[in-house]
C-alpha cells in the first residue's frame, strides 16, 4: 500500500478528515459547546503530570512547553496538541486535564481524559503475552470510567441528551503504545501485528459505550508513521538499505505495520457506523498528511524530518539514555524546523501541519457537520449525519485559523 495519503480512500468508508462546514442555521463558530478528548501522549494536557503526585519528571519543566506556553504545562511537546488546535478552531478554551479537576465547574467546555503512556488494552492483555507496561496504568477503560464518573456530575438527566449532541468527542490516538512496549522489549513486528485486532476490538467498544451514552460526533483518529519517528530509527537500524524509503529514509515496515493498524480500525469504524447511523464516525488521518511531509519537507519550511529537536548530537539527534530536558541534552534554535520534539512525540509545529489539514483539508471529504447541537427540531435532524458536497456550505478557515498560527 502506498503512504501517500491518497491511498487510503480506496478503504469503503468515507475517509473524512474534519473540516468544519458551516451552514445557514449557524451564526458562530461556537457549535460545539464541548471537546471530550482519550488517548495517549499525543492528546494529554497535563494528567500524565497530575499522577505523578508531584514526583519529579522531565515533562515538569521546560524546554518542554516553550514555544507556546513559556512553560511546562504537561504536554509532551514544546507548544500545543492537536487537541489544542481544535479548540481553538471550535472558539473554545484549551480542555483541562481531569486529574486536576474536581467539580462541574471545572469542566465547563469538556475534559481531557489523555494519558501519557495509556494504552488502549488493560494491563491483564498484556501480562497475558509476556509484556511489561511500565508508563502508565491508566488504559482507554479506565479513561472512560472517568468521562462515565463525571457525566451525571457535568449534566442531568434532563440535558444530558443537549450535551451530548453538541459534544465532538475526540478518541485517540490510541494504540501506539500497545504497540510501542512490546516492540521496545524484544518483540518482533509479527508477533505485534498479532496485537491490532485486539487493540481494535477495544477501541471499537469504547466508541460504542460513548454513542450508547449519547455522542453524536466522534473524530477518531489513526496512528502516525512509526518508521519515521527517531526512537524508532535508533532502535531498529538496518543495514539493509532496502529497509528504508529511498524518498523519506524511514524504515518501511515499521510505517507498513501503522497502515495496517489504520486498515482496521477504518474496517471497525465502517461497521460502528453502519450499526449507528445516527451518530457521525470520523476518521482523522494523521498518517496521509505526515508523510506529506516527510515527502517534501521544504514546502512546509522543515529542516530536518527526521531528527529530533531537543536530544543529542548522535545520529537523528536521539540517544535513548540523553532525554530532553536532562542536563546533557541539546535544544534546536528553531523546533518549528522539526517534526519531532524529543525524539517520540512531535513538535508543536507538526502538530499545527496536521490540524490544518484536518481542518481545512486539501486532501478531505467534507462531513461534519459543525451545527449538530442546533439540529434539534426532531428527533431525525438532531441526529448528527454525513454529509456529502452537494448538500454543504463552505467556509474559508484562512481567517479563523490565521489567528491559531
Amino acid at each position: 500500500m502506498s503512504s501517500s495519503s491518497s491511498s487510503i480512500l480506496h478503504i469503503p468508508i468515507q475517509i473524512l478528515f474534519i473540516i468544519i462546514v458551516i451552514s445557514d442555521r449557524c451564526s458562530s463558530f461556537a457549535c460545539y459547546t464541548r471537546i471530550f478528548s482519550f488517548g495517549d501522549s499525543l492528546t494529554d494536557t497535563g494528567n500524565y503530570l497530575q499522577s505523578l503526585d508531584g514526583r519529579p519528571d522531565p515533562v515538569r519543566s521546560l524546554p518542554y512547553g516553550q514555544t507556546f506556553f513559556g512553560h511546562a504545562t504537561g504536554r509532551f511537546c514544546n507548544g500545543r496538541l492537536i487537541v489544542d488546535f481544535l479548540a481553538q478552531a471550535l472558539g473554545l478554551p484549551f480542555l483541562p486535564p481531569y486529574l486536576a479537576g474536581r467539580t462541574a465547574e471545572d469542566f465547563p467546555h469538556g475534559a481531557n481524559f489523555a494519558v501519557a503512556g495509556a494504552t488502549a488494552m488493560n494491563g491483564s492483555f498484556f501480562d497475558a503475552n509476556g509484556v511489561t507496561v511500565t508508563w502508565t496504568e491508566y488504559s482507554l477503560g479506565t479513561q472512560l470510567q472517568w468521562f462515565k464518573k463525571l457525566l451525571p456530575l457535568i449534566s442531568s438527566d434532563s440535558d444530558r441528551s443537549k450535551i451530548m449532541n453538541s459534544s465532538l468527542f475526540l478518541v485517540g490516538e490510541i494504540g501506539g503504545n500497545d504497540y510501542n512496549h512490546p516492540l521496545f522489549q524484544g518483540k518482533t513486528i509479527e508477533e505485534v501485528r498479532s496485537f491490532v485486532p485486539s487493540v481494535i476490538t477495544t477501541i471499537g467498544s469504547a466508541i460504542n459505550d460513548l454513542i450508547e451514552l449519547g455522542a453524536r460526533t466522534l473524530v477518531v483518529p489513526g496512528n502516525f508513521p512509526m518508521g519515521c519517528v527517531p526512537t524508532y530509527l535508533i532502535e531498529f537500524q538496518s543495514p539493509e538499505e532496502e529497509d528504508y524509503d529511498p524518498q523519506t529514509g524511514c524504515l518501511k515496515q515499521l510505517n507498513e505495520f501503522a497502515e495496517y493498524h489504520n486498515r482496521q480500525l477504518l474496517n471497525e469504524l465502517d461497521k460502528l457506523q453502519r450499526l449507528h447511523p445516527h451518530a457521525t464516525i470520523i476518521y482523522a488521518d494523521y498518517y496521509g498528511p505526515s508523510m506529506n511531509v516527510y515527502h517534501s519537507p521544504e514546502q512546509f519550511g522543515i529542516k530536518a524530518p527526521l531528527n529530533a529537536c531537543c536530544g543529542s548530537d548522535a545520529p537523528y539527534n536521539y540517544t535513548p539514555s540523553v532525554y530532553c530536558g536532562s542536563p546533557e541534552s541539546i535544544v534546536c534554535a528553531d523546533p518549528s524546523k522539526y517534526v519531532s520534539w524529543d525524539g517520540l512525540h512531535l513538535t508543536e509545529e507538526a502538530y499545527k501541519i496536521v490540524s490544518l489539514a484536518m481542518l481545512q483539508g486539501p486532501n478531505a471529504l467534507p462531513a461534519l457537520k459543525a451545527c449538530a447541537n442546533n439540529q434539534t427540531t426532531n428527533n431525525q435532524t438532531s441526529a448528527a449525519r454525513v454529509l456529502y458536497p452537494r448538500h454543504l456550505q463552505w467556509i474559508s478557515w484562512t481567517i479563523v485559523l490565521s489567528t491559531l498560527l
